[in-house]
């Protein structure tokens, strides 16, 4: 019965993924925390989780062109060493998963909120460079990298953000890019940066549960898929908002409890 009900979890993680756009993370990692599995074990299996159900929309995107593999590699410049290095803090620093247990939960809060609040004000965000759409400015350049760190560091802590705020982070940083070039940038770095977080959960912590990852993406896939078909039919302006409310609650539950 348990299997039965981690694969409906996934299929209704993965409709909702589908019908909103929001990340698979933000919903998954607190709905496997709800089902009781450990917090460190909950954000292993859904950083890989993340990188298996976003690996078919990088060759979808790659064969539309529509990804800035320039800006793919400024990111993963900093996000992917960044991740490697928190895992491997997590393993020497602390000596079990409960030493680190308010560090991942005060990271989940942090990064919930802030996604919820991208889901708010995405269409405000206002751009703090200007380049041009085929060149950005060495100042544009180290910004990027940067934020690769926050995010590599953000997303192995708790396994949320790799899209809706990497994303948000594009949009800010390339005003000029094109939609789809930011959404197919986007995805192609998060690919990356949850497999070696998630691969990094795994090695250095032992931190993924292969039974429920099976089980969450035998429900998703399929589900996902559905989902993107639903969604462009239902009124996608009213229901963001309603999840980025469910989202900052549960992210404020876990930021201060």
């Amino acid at each position: 019965m348990e299997i039965l009900l981690y694969i409906f979890a996934g299929a209704a993680v993965g409709l909702a993924v589908g019908i909103t756009g929001v990340g698979g993370g933000s919903l998954m990692t607190p709905l496997l925390i709800l089902f009781g599995f450990p917090y460190n074990v909950a954000i292993g299996t859904d950083l890989l989780y993340a990188a298996v159900t976003k690996a078919g929309g990088v060759v979808a995107h790659q064969r539309k062109g529509n990804i800035r593999w320039d800006i793919v590699k400024r990111m993963a410049l900093g996000s992917l060493p960044s991740a490697i290095v928190t895992a491997f803090l997590l393993k020497t620093v602390f000596t079990n998963s409960g030493d680190y247990e308010h560090l991942l939960t005060s990271s989940l809060g942090v990064m919930l909120i802030l996604t919820s609040l991208v889901l708010l004000f995405k269409s405000k965000l206002q751009p703090l460079a200007s380049p041009t759409e085929g060149r950005a400015t060495a100042k544009t350049k180290i910004i990027t990298v940067c934020m690769g760190v926050f995010l590599g560091i953000f997303v192995t802590l708790s396994s949320v953000g790799a899209g809706a705020i990497g994303t948000a982070i594009l949009l800010v940083l390339y005003p000029t890019l094109k939609a789809h070039h930011i959404v197919g940038s986007d995805i192609a770095h998060a690919v990356p940066l949850t497999l070696i977080a998630g691969l990094g959960h795994l090695i250095f912590l032992g931190n993924v549960d292969f039974v429920l990852l099976g089980c969450l993406l035998i429900g998703s896939l399929p589900a996902v898929s559905l989902g993107t078909r639903l969604g462009a039919k239902l009124p996608s302006h009213l229901l963001q908002p309603v999840l980025a409310g469910i989202l900052m609650i549960i992210g404020v539950k876990f930021a201060i409890f």
